[in-house]
């Protein structure tokens, strides 16, 4: 997962990390990992990243622009 555009685009809807771990349902410091590239989400989290941001999956992936 592309780490950067997931950090673009929670700072873009004006999320802190710790709203976005609530809103997943994990911990700060495990939605953090995703972030600096340390972990990456399954599927089933990627497509809740996905949907919590408004995105798709491909572009967090880095598979589209």
């Amino acid at each position: 997962m592309n780490h950067i555009r997931l950090k673009e685009l929670r700072k873009k809807r004006s999320l802190k990390q710790e709203e976005m771990a609530k809103l997943l349902e994990i911990s700060q410091s495990g939605y953090s990992h995703y972030e600096q590239g340390n972990r990456v989400p399954d599927s089933f989290m990627l497509k809740k990243i996905a949907d919590i941001l408004n995105t798709t999956a491909d572009y967090l992936l880095g598979r589209t622009n």
